[in-house]
């Protein structure tokens, strides 16, 4: 009996055993369970997520990954001159280039071309660089701008360099060369700053602006990218082309320049260091601007050679450097016409007022020469400026006062940044006490008087020289520009007040006219070699010589003293503004020989034959040609009657 109790109490305990693991199995179950419907139920949802609402996203993704867009460069465009001579454009150029996975040898392959075609150091070295960072099915440049010849050998010898192939490119070409360069600029392959900035520039083949026209208009002339659709693998090899846009071309620009004229102006000019300008006063184009010394602007596309830089750089009459623009020069006499203008604006004299000129003026200690150490004489404002007196102009400055002098030249566009569409322009500088301040210098009564005669801290270019020229002959604000407007992209003129009358009186401006009529058509006018009559039309002008070295009392003296004699980087600046005609105000013109000595005697007739040219070429004055050199009757003449000042050496040879 207690067997059968002890049995029962067993099975019973195996029961309940039996019964509490089924509970726990069938909670992990449910557990399991439970777990495996959420998981299921989270991809369930992960998957309707992927497939149906991004669905869409996705596919593009997948599509962008088979399908590549790459950007096409456009060609830039061209430059023109105003009758519409290219003086830029593209012209098609051949290069090779090697896929380095066409090759199992690159040093070999690289090797046998460059026997055939010389590499230089900076070549390898960009060879090298490419080999590097560069995947091998993506073309590395061998060399640029090859002749046909190159071309030609390269081809005969595929055969033995395997990966190289010949490639079509454009190269930018300046048809006048050296003629238009500072005008029309350069461009060069864009640096890593310009890419940066705007990423369309690391496409193969663009250039940038990098001076001149070719830099302020670069926006309008680079164009607008195309692009072409390619299927491509996993590691962005080209399988196939599936859709191509083509680029857009740069817009033309045509400019003001007359590159004839400007070829005539520089045979002119020849070997010297000079600048001219040319500006039409009743719109502001500028005819022609030369600056001499030039160079040849294609070297930079190409790649400019360590010793051309060199050369350069070692030439003291700086052939890179914008004369016209950013040069800056003493006026020297050809200042005198602001001087009166301010004067007569703030009445401190009147065209009738007569100074004496005995040869010098002594103020506070100090004598100030005149050119003419004999003297002049008493004179007025009309034989004032037919002479260029010094002495004059020192005492008529002293009586003005810098800071009115300072104010009427800004209306006559000398000491500003004149809105011409160049780089580098500079503003020159007519200084003022406020200005000497500023940097921690006293301004002295002599610094007024030896600005009354261009010289001293006043600084400017030729093109203000034109400008003031222009403003003066017509009255007008005339302002300077290079581009012939096509659209409101392109705006030629910056200033709204273009040809509005200059707040200057106008008879004064007409008795300054009068006194530059003086120096060129009265007799014993200090500017008598400019003389023309071309038609019946006269000029007018200014001569002007600028002293770069002090000359001691001394040596002044002493009767001993020749700036011709000087080192020629030490000699005056010759210069002269004139316009025509006289009567009809259609041309300034402003000319800088650098150390010309001289003014009378090297710019005046410098100007003269340009003026004639200039004139000659509009279309709306007929062709009258006398003589061989194509001179005027009239013209002969004048050079038969140039002023009979002393003959003795002078320390400011106006009229020399």
């Amino acid at each position: 009996m207690k067997k059968k109790k002890r049995s029962f109490s067993a099975n019973k305990q195996v029961q309940q055993d039996a019964s509490s693991s089924r509970r726990v199995f069938s909670r992990r179950a449910l557990l399991l369970i439970a777990t495996q419907t959420g998981i299921l139920s989270l991809l369930a949802s992960r998957l309707y997520k992927l497939q149906i609402t991004e669905g869409d996203k996705y596919i593009k993704m997948a599509k962008n990954n088979l399908i590549s867009k790459r950007l096409l460069a456009p060609p830039r465009g061209s430059i023109h001159d105003r009758y519409g001579d290219v003086v830029a454009n593209n012209k098609i150029n051949w290069r090779a280039l090697l896929i380095p996975e066409e090759t199992s040898d690159l040093s070999d392959v690289i090797e046998r071309f460059s026997q055939l075609i010389a590499l230089d150091e900076h070549d390898y070295a960009r060879i090298q660089w490419s080999v590097d960072h560069q995947r091998r099915f993506i073309p590395i440049m061998l060399k640029d701008f090859l002749s046909w010849d190159e071309m030609a050998m390269i081809e005969v010898n595929s055969p033995t360099l395997p990966g190289v192939i010949i490639d079509t490119g454009t190269k930018r070409v300046y048809p006048t060369g050296p003629l238009l360069a500072h005008v029309v600029g350069y461009v060069a392959p864009p640096n890593e700053k310009d890419v940066a900035a705007n990423p369309i520039l690391a496409l193969p083949g663009i250039r940038v602006g990098r001076a001149g026209i070719e830099k302020t208009q670069d926006d309008v002339l680079r164009g607008t990218a195309g692009d072409v659709e390619v299927e491509v693998d996993s590691v962005g090899r080209i399988i196939t082309t599936l859709g191509r846009k083509e680029s857009v071309q740069g817009q033309d620009i045509q400019l003001t320049i007359d590159s004839q004229l400007q070829d005539e102006i520089r045979s002119l000019i020849g070997e010297e260091s000079a600048s001219a300008v040319v500006l039409n006063c009743q719109n502001g184009e500028v005819m022609a601007m030369v600056s001499n010394p030039s160079f040849d602007p294609s070297l930079f596309d190409s790649g400019v050679s360590h010793a051309q830089w060199k050369a350069w750089m070692n030439d003291e009459r700086n052939p890179l450097m914008d004369k016209a623009v950013a040069g800056l020069y003493p006026p020297g006499s050809t200042f005198k016409p602001a001087v009166a203008l301010a004067a007569l604006e703030v009445k401190t004299i009147t065209p009738n007022d007569r100074i004496n000129c005995p040869g010098y003026y002594d103020y506070g200690g100090t004598r100030f020469h005149c050119w003419n150490k004999y003297g002049h004489g008493s004179l007025n404002l009309h034989e004032a400026i037919k002479f260029s007196c010094d002495v004059y102009f020192y005492e008529v400055a002293r009586r003005t006062g810098m800071d009115a002098i300072h104010k009427t030249c800004q209306k006559l566009g000398l000491g500003v940044a004149l809105p011409i569409e160049l780089t580098h322009v500079k503003a020159g500088l007519i200084p003022t006490p406020e200005w000497r301040q500023k940097h921690g210098h006293h301004w002295n009564i002599g610094d007024t008087i030896v600005s009354g005669i261009g010289q001293g801290f006043v600084h400017v270019s030729p093109l203000q020289l034109a400008t003031y020229t222009a403003r003066m002959a017509t009255g007008k604000i005339v302002d300077p520009h290079l581009v012939r407007a096509r659209d409101s992209q392109i705006t030629p003129q910056a200033n709204p007040n273009f040809w509005q009358p200059i707040d200057i009186n106008p008879d004064f401006l007409k008795m300054v006219r009068s006194g530059m009529y003086a120096v060129v058509n009265e007799p014993r006018g200090s500017g008598a070699k400019a003389k023309i009559n071309y038609n019946g039309m006269l000029l007018a002008g200014k001569t002007g010589t600028a002293q770069v070295k002090r000359v001691s009392r001394a040596l002044r003296e002493s009767g001993h003293f020749n700036s011709a004699n000087l080192p020629w980087k030490y000699r005056p600046h010759a210069l002269f503004i004139c316009f025509a005609p006289y009567d009809n105000p259609q041309y300034a013109i402003s000319v800088i020989v650098e150390h010309g000595n001289a003014a009378a005697s090297v710019a005046a007739p410098l100007a003269r034959d340009i003026m004639l040219k200039t004139l000659r070429r509009d279309p709306a004055n007929k062709e009258k040609r006398v003589g061989e050199q194509g001179k005027s009757d009239n013209q002969d003449q004048s050079d038969k009657s140039e002023p009979q000042e002393p003959k003795e050496p002078q320390s400011s040879p106006d009229t020399q």
